[in-house]
């Protein structure tokens, strides 16, 4: 209530500040007193004069200093206008209605009264990005316990809590950063994701409803999309996950840096034996016998390697290829494939990432 008060003292200053040369009155400044000085100064010479005092040179020359002045001090200054009356009330009345009104109107959406104070001491204490990610996860939940309307912060922390594979946790927080921060398609979509973890990988109904209210959000929800085909999959239903996958991978930008995961997925229930075949290379294997077409995809497979082995920047490449030797039976050229994938992107963190993902669906990860 006391912080009302003083806001409340700063606004009437405020408005006194205004009224109050509005209130003044304009007077004209009385200019006779210094004419009547200089008058008394020259009948002062002319004294001066008749006993002797000053020559008449020195007379002269003062009367025409004294004159000069007397003119100056007799010629009245140009007068103040007074303000008009219904300015003067216009301008009063903006004061006292304007300005209270205009600082609620920026106080209310941007000032917080109810917050507590942060002295100097608890400002030396924020958090050092170098202290290890679970006390910094503690500090924030501590924060977040005591307010736990701060959505933004459950976006902040949800997508850790299931890093660190607290999945329990992390759908609490998807739940309230979406209460609080407002709904979204990507919320949706990481909600379901993190009920899909917490059930070691199911897509469970609840989950599978997240991932229908995401794409009813956004029908081009990529995550979502994944995972209902997903869910295609562990029900049975491969020819719907496979057409889910292909529509994913239809609209997808090139470059999309989950693609091969994607495609790992499709090729998983679509049958395909890669690596994939171009449109002449199917049409020609059509006539073969069944030890040509081995044959010739033997060779592909070979090819295949022997481009990654100069260039290893191809992750989907390496997926391929480990996909191929996984097709032909060949584990053990899968194990050593996926050992030189890492070896030769281990040092670009992202495509490190998507490897492991494609292996992961593919099942050889480890």
């Amino acid at each position: 209530m006391s912080l009302w008060f003083v806001f409340a003292l700063m606004t009437v200053a405020a408005v006194f500040a205004v009224l109050w040369p509005l209130g003044r009155r304009y007077q004209s400044p009385a200019g006779g007193t210094e004419a009547l000085v200089y008058r008394d100064q020259l009948a002062e010479i002319d004294r001066d004069l008749a006993g002797g005092l000053i020559g008449a040179a020195e007379a002269d020359a003062a009367r025409v200093e004294i004159s000069r002045r007397l003119l100056a001090a007799s010629t009245p200054p140009p007068s103040l206008a007074q303000p008009d009356g219904s300015l003067r009330r216009a301008v009063a009345i903006a004061a006292l209605v304007g300005l209270p009104l205009a600082a609620l109107a920026l106080y209310l959406p941007l000032g917080s009264p109810q917050l507590g104070d942060f002295p100097l001491a608890a400002r030396s204490q924020a958090p050092d990005a170098k202290q290890p990610l679970e006390n910094l996860v503690a500090q924030v939940e501590a924060h977040l316990e005591k307010n736990p309307s701060d959505g933004r912060g459950w976006t902040v922390l949800a997508p850790v809590l299931a890093r660190l594979g607290r999945y329990d946790d992390a759908v609490r927080a998807w739940r309230n950063a979406i209460t609080y921060a407002g709904d979204g398609s990507d919320r949706r979509a990481d909600l379901g994701e993190a009920l899909m973890a917490a059930a070691g990988g199911v897509v469970t109904g609840e989950a599978k409803a997240e991932f229908e209210r995401a794409l009813a959000i956004n029908a081009d929800e990529a995550k979502a999309s994944y995972f209902l085909g997903l869910a295609a999959e562990q029900d049975g239903r491969t020819a719907e996950a496979a057409s889910i996958w292909k529509a994913i991978l239809a609209k997808a930008p090139s470059d999309a840096p989950w693609r091969p995961l994607v495609q790992a997925a499709l090729s998983r229930v679509d049958g395909a034996a890669a690596p994939a075949l171009s449109d002449d290379t199917m049409a020609a294997a059509k006539g073969m016998k069944e030890a040509d077409q081995s044959a010739m995809i033997r060779g592909m497979v070979d090819r295949l390697a022997a481009r990654l082995k100069q260039n290893g920047d191809d992750v989907d490449g390496w997926l391929r290829l480990v996909r191929a030797y996984l097709v032909m039976g060949e584990r053990e050229k899968a194990t050593s494939a996926r050992a030189d994938a890492r070896q030769a992107v281990g040092n670009d963190a992202e495509r490190l990432r998507q490897l492991n993902e494609g292996l992961k669906n593919l099942g050889l990860d480890g």
